[in-house]
């Protein structure tokens, strides 16, 4: 079967991840007969330079024909004026903005993961990690403050600026029924995020996700507020199954998951509309310090691309096979060098796509 895939390599690293990315899939096309064509449009700094704006309605309009979407990364350093001197809506991150809104994808996914192989990346003390933790950040995508009204004006004198929080109980409802589903898969415990002492759409935010609870009778429902869950990603992450949150609640959050796993670079993302539509990136960013250097971390690319096939093209075994192949290469010492240890054997982006290409093609002759 032919799935149409919609790539957007983007800025910085996002291009050479995003090859290696395709090349896995491409290597499962091959070993389970299966067909990816892709089709690339520009987004973030580089469709500024061409095009005068972060995303064209034109790519907008092609990625909404495909079967799922693939992103590297966009944006670059905010010291480079060539892209940042300018109005919000016309830097590279609005593209990011306007993407999400266009395609209806309101609900995003990030899994955080201690591999054991890399357990002495992680910052945290081994007593705190125990035996490791596998949490799911789902974070509200389209509503919130980073959508809110927004302006800045003069008063008496002084500069002033004010952004709007703005949450509907539709908004919230929708995304703590796909929380409560995903829970349903895993281990059925949900902690909701919020900042109900002080804001009043969080507050509305818990009644509603109280509500939804409701259908979901096996399903453990906790609250917890933001700035305690910050404080326990990091004293006790074996706690978290699902959590969900609010938009810029799960941002920062989710970065922060990010993090204690060793790596940025290890971590896959989603984020889905109510179809089985869905983008696919990898949680870092276009990291344009190391670009074009071959030593970019390509996994989490990589791991995304087998969310895709799992959740868009429902090829569970096809996404099985990416990740046991980089569980392979992990085990026999292979590391980019942001997850380089002791003892084991540092390779490139482009070496490291390689090798868990040859995974993929080896397991499925096995």
């Amino acid at each position: 079967m032919e799935y149409k895939i919609v790539t957007i390599p983007g800025d910085g690293i996002g291009p050479e991840i995003v090859r290696e990315a395709c090349r896995v899939l491409d290597q499962v096309g091959e070993s389970y007969g299966h067909t990816f064509s892709y089709t690339k449009i520009l987004m973030g700094g580089c469709s500024i330079d061409e095009y005068g704006v972060p995303l064209t309605d034109e790519a907008l309009a092609t990625a909404k024909q495909a079967d799922a979407v693939l992103l590297g990364a966009v944006g670059g350093n905010v010291g480079n004026s060539r892209w940042y001197d300018v109005a919000p809506n016309l830097r590279p991150e609005a593209g990011l903005l306007a993407i999400r809104k266009g395609l209806n994808l309101f609900a995003n996914m990030r899994p955080a993961y201690l591999y054991r192989e890399l357990a002495d990346a992680c910052p945290l003390k081994k007593e705190i990690i125990g035996d490791g933790f596998n949490m799911v950040i789902m974070r509200e995508l389209t509503g919130g403050l980073y959508f809110g009204e927004r302006h800045t004006e003069e008063v008496n004198g002084v500069l002033q600026a004010t952004d709007t929080l703005v949450y509907n109980e539709n908004e919230i409802r929708r995304i703590a029924i796909k929380a409560f589903d995903i829970a349903m898969k895993r281990r059925k415990h949900v902690i909701s995020v919020d900042k109900a002492n002080v804001l009043d759409s969080s507050r509305l935010w818990r009644k509603v996700v109280e509500e939804v609870a409701k259908d979901y009778p096996e399903v453990k429902l906790e609250h917890m507020l933001v700035d305690n869950c910050a404080m326990q990603l990091v004293m006790n992450p074996g706690q978290f199954d699902v959590v969900l949150t609010e938009n810029m609640f799960g941002d920062i959050l989710s970065d922060e998951a990010s993090m204690i796993t060793g790596s940025i670079g290890m971590l896959s993302s989603a984020s889905f509309n109510e179809t089985k539509f869905g983008l696919y990136e990898p949680s870092h960013g276009s990291a344009p310090d190391i670009a074009g250097k071959d030593i970019a971390n390509p996994i989490a690319t990589i791991l995304s691309a087998a969310m895709m096939l799992r959740y868009s093209f429902d090829l569970d075994k096809e996404a099985a096979a990416i990740e046991t192949a980089v569980q392979e290469v992990l085990t026999e010492g292979w590391r980019t060098s942001d997850i380089m240890a002791d003892g084991c054997k540092q390779v490139g982006t482009t070496e490291m796509g390689g090798l868990i290409a040859a995974k993929v093609a080896a397991n499925a002759i096995n």
